[in-house]
């Protein structure tokens, strides 16, 4: 069996999350809150509150948490549940959060002789249900229909909040787990870290660097909330590394700014630019698993072939077809870790200069089954043809007629057939034609290629064989 990567706790700020880190004073206000609002439900026979069962909720910019309290008075060391919105998320899904990290409801304790507690807004509910029932006695309504109403409203005012919260969960994915919540903390660190990094910034690199760390923290949530940490512990090396990687980078394109303002005369352009050999933050311990014993060199000389729904350049030309060196997958601006296995995928055993369509790599992971193992090429591609036409790397666009569109779609051995209504015939183009095309495209490249026009982009990460 597999044993999981050992995890040692959290020891440094850069590591962990703490509760309400912004507003510390807040954290005191909301435990007072949550012990007064518990004690009134959970007392046992010695008059002692169970600490696991008081939870002080904390909603924050990419889902929420639930820390517990603990009764010596200190900060909790991880939270009881962690919470993590979607990517791009819906004003449905932002109210859901707002939902689930509500404060607990107001109660009050009943006598001894009855156990249990009522809601504030039961009370409430029942003391106008009552009133209504009373006026419409008044008016003539049977008390027989009236009052079992006026009963009724704050029970289903109870199971409506609860209803509610089923309904809410449907838009968060949530982890209770202990240790999947542990880890997930790690991931949600690594990410708040990026996200106050960028606060209020217009750049696009640090914009899109917060956007893929949300990817990355959804989906480490999706994992962990269907699998234990142990089946998926390679997927969320991965992830936290990428995030690191991630943390490092927008750390540095501020650092590289603050020191162009400081100095614009004399600052080095790339001072503060980390490199894909930079340190760790201070303090913060990565999940170990096996390192590469060699690295090798960024693939320069590969070029991934795609069609795409077609656009128009000057209203004109249409451009349905893009080719792009295989390290343009790495940019910061292609959804990761998606990209950088997909690079990872195309660069194996390949000649230098080689173009290889998207289907081809299709057909190599058994016809599509297996691309739910690599990645996502469907978000990645657009992602490609966004950064080629906001000129962030360099490609070659096509508007390739639709027999040779058709044939660069299929796989290598597959045939495309044509019916030509005037001769009455079908026309079969199968693998020499394909190759023929290819053939051509080869030679456009590396004409492109010798007047340096594919350039890979700027804010690349390392290839999956030099990440450790």
């Amino acid at each position: 069996m597999k044993e999981m990567p050992r995890t040692p706790p959290p020891r440094t700020p850069s590591q962990q999350l703490r509760p309400f880190p912004q507003d510390p004073e807040r954290w005191e206000a909301e435990r007072t809150h949550a012990l007064r609002t518990s004690r009134a439900v959970h007392f046992d026979a010695g008059g002692t509150l169970p600490d696991d069962l008081v939870l002080v909720r904390e909603r924050t910019r990419w889902g929420y948490l639930a820390w517990t309290v603990p009764g010596d008075g200190s900060l909790p060391q991880q939270p009881r549940r962690i919470g993590v919105l979607p990517p791009s998320p819906t004003r449905t899904e932002r109210w859901a959060v707002r939902w689930l990290a509500r404060r607990p409801a107001h109660r009050f304790g009943l006598p001894p002789t009855f156990p249990g507690s009522l809601k504030l807004s039961s009370i409430a509910v029942a003391l106008v249900g009552l009133t209504v029932a009373s006026f419409a006695v008044s008016r003539g309504i049977p008390a027989v229909f009236a009052l079992p109403l006026a009963v009724l409203a704050p029970l289903l005012t109870d199971r409506l909040g609860h209803s509610l919260d089923v309904c809410a969960h449907r838009h968060v994915k949530t982890v209770e787990d202990e240790s999947a919540c542990r880890y997930l903390q790690r991931l949600a660190a690594l990410h708040t870290h990026i996200l106050e990094a960028v606060a209020d910034s217009e750049t696009y690199e640090l914009r899109r660097s917060a956007e893929i760390g949300h990817n990355q923290l959804w989906r480490a949530a999706n994992l962990l909330a269907r699998h234990s940490t142990q089946a998926v512990s390679d997927e969320l090396i991965a992830r936290e590394r990428l995030l690191l990687q991630l943390a490092l980078q927008v750390d540095g394109i501020i650092a590289a700014a603050s020191a162009r303002s400081d100095d614009a005369g004399g600052a080095d352009p790339d001072r503060g630019r980390p490199t894909p050999g930079a340190p760790l933050p201070k303090g913060y311990t990565l999940s170990g698993g096996p390192q590469p014993e060699h690295r090798h060199p960024v693939r320069d000389d590969v070029y991934l072939l795609f069609a795409h729904e077609p656009y128009y350049l000057d209203d004109t030309r249409e451009i349905n077809t893009t080719l792009v060196p295989a390290a343009s997958l790495l940019h910061t601006g292609v959804l990761q870790p998606d990209g950088a296995q997909i690079h990872d995928r195309l660069t194996r055993g390949r000649r230098p200069g080689e173009v290889v369509p998207l289907a081809t790599l299709t057909h190599e992971l058994d016809g599509g089954a297996g691309w739910y193992k690599v990645g996502d090429w469907e978000i990645v591609t657009e992602d490609l043809v966004g950064l080629v036409r906001a000129g962030k790397c360099g490609a070659l666009s096509f508007g390739l007629p639709e027999i040779p569109r058709a044939l660069i779609c299929t796989a290598p051995h597959s045939h495309v057939r044509s019916f030509d209504p005037l001769a009455e015939q079908s026309i079969t183009y199968g693998e020499t034609d394909r190759a023929a095309i290819l053939a051509a495209l080869s030679e456009r490249t590396a004409e492109a290629r010798a007047a340096h026009r594919l350039w890979p982009g700027d804010d690349l990460l390392p290839p999956l064989n030099q990440r450790g």
